[in-house]
């Protein structure tokens, strides 16, 4: 099974490294939202379909948002 394939089971965002760009909104409106400090988190996991869910991490100009398998593997960003 590839990674396009596997499931998306957890969504992981690195407020070190998020600057609050919100492609992530854009992209997946229904899964991130920025909160006081202009910082992206998860607010409904189940909000998007997967592929926007990896058009949103992938879109992240610091590679802030990770995405993990059931299995616990990083699907994205590639280790």
């Amino acid at each position: 099974m590839s990674s396009a394939e596997k499931k998306i089971a957890k969504i992981e965002i690195d407020r070190e490294l998020c600057i609050g760009a919100a492609t992530c909104v854009a992209l997946a409106p229904g899964v991130f939202a920025l909160d006081k400090e202009n910082k992206a988190y998860v607010f409904d996991a189940n909000g998007a379909d997967a592929e926007a869910i990896r058009l949103a991490a992938e879109s992240c100009p610091t590679k802030a948002i990770s995405l993990f398998d059931e299995a616990g593997n990083r699907m994205y960003p590639h280790p």
